[in-house]
């Protein structure tokens, strides 16, 4: 063998074969594959419907005897903090072979297939061997996941052609609980969104605009009551209409899904950021640009707050709290609160 570990990271939502052979030709390469299991924290939803802990079952019950031999540890999302995410991949894997009891200067690769310009990240470790793999001839994990929350028979004969048998049988049972309900039905609800937009000569690009409120160690937070994101916590916030500006569109949305009170002269002077977050991938609606807008206010009585519109709660959540939240929060919220209030 040729290193002493190799590391492997992606989301395996879900795991399939072209995984399976991956993970096969790294156990080849050295004794130990270290598996990163990234968006490890986010909310369920139709693009990430497992959890880590439900992930790693899955790799370990593919794997049979060779699961021994895997080292599985989570890997959070940093969207707009790329050295973020960097330095928590070299961090993961010098803990995991520190654990193993491996060497210091213990010998690593990287393994993967550069697909497309979403594998830009085998080459950001430059300390690390590459070992480029070719791809296996298979459905990717998207249109698996098309698969997972279709209606027709045959879908579940594709999935079966696609999955090792242990990770078939995990599906099978994942499709009778609740929380498969939940995104299938915020992928039905996107779907129906996208199809409203077929039309369009050009594919849409939407503008939103939400507040980022904070009041004596509070920040503040609606709950969702439609889909997408039925049920999570978010910003207040909401499509800018044709004839306002963001800010004004920021503050109605939070006038209508808060009913807080403070009047805009005073929201207005308490304005003490902004920011524009644009990831392609944030919203599973399509291209949605947001901006941001941070309000910042002096300690005090927080004022009454109530859901309305959109919201079926509104309420001020302490900021050491919301900043645990990554896996309560709505598409990107999690990562507007780290820019605008730190990380925890």
């Amino acid at each position: 063998m040729r290193y002493a570990y190799v590391a492997y990271v992606g989301r395996f939502e879900p795991f399939h074969l072209g995984h399976l052979s991956v993970i096969r030709r790294a156990l080849d390469e050295a004794p130990r594959v270290i598996v990163l299991i990234g968006s490890a924290q986010a909310p369920r939803s139709a693009r990430n419907p497992w959890t880590f802990e439900e992930r790693a079952v899955m790799i370990r019950a593919a794997l049979g005897p060779d699961a021994g031999r895997l080292i599985l540890r989570p890997l959070v999302d940093h969207l707009y903090n790329e050295t973020a995410w960097i330095a928590d991949v070299q961090d993961s894997v010098a803990g995991a072979i520190a654990e193993d009891g491996g060497a210091v200067n213990a010998s690593v690769a990287l393994i993967g297939h550069e697909k497309d310009a979403s594998s830009y990240y085998l080459r950001a470790f430059p300390q690390w061997a590459l070992i480029d793999v070719d791809q296996t001839a298979m459905l990717s994990a998207t249109d698996l996941r098309r698969h997972l929350f279709a209606d027709d028979p045959g879908a579940l004969r594709l999935l079966e052609a696609n999955v090792p048998g242990p990770v078939l049988g995990m599906i099978q049972a994942f499709r009778t609980t609740e929380a498969y309900g939940r995104v299938a039905d915020e992928f039905a609800h996107v779907e129906a969104y996208k199809a409203a937009w077929s039309v369009a000569p050009y594919a849409p690009t939407f503008v939103t605009a939400d507040a980022v409120v904070v009041h004596s160690g509070h920040v503040l937070l609606v709950k969702r009551k439609a889909q997408p994101g039925k049920g999570l916590w978010a910003l207040p916030g909401g499509f800018v209409n044709p004839r306002e500006t963001v800010l004004d569109a920021a503050l109605r949305e939070l006038r209508e899904e808060t009913r807080l009170k403070l009047p805009a002269p005073v929201l207005r002077g308490g304005l003490k950021a902004q920011g524009v977050f644009d990831h392609p991938d944030r919203s599973l609606r399509g291209r949605t640009i947001t901006h941001a807008f941070h309000f910042e206010f002096p300690a005090g009585p927080l004022p009454a707050v109530r859901g309305g519109d959109d919201a079926a709660r509104a309420r001020w959540t302490p900021v050491a709290e919301a900043r645990r939240m990554r896996g309560a929060l709505f598409e990107d919220h999690f990562h507007i609160l780290e820019h605008f209030l730190g990380a925890a």
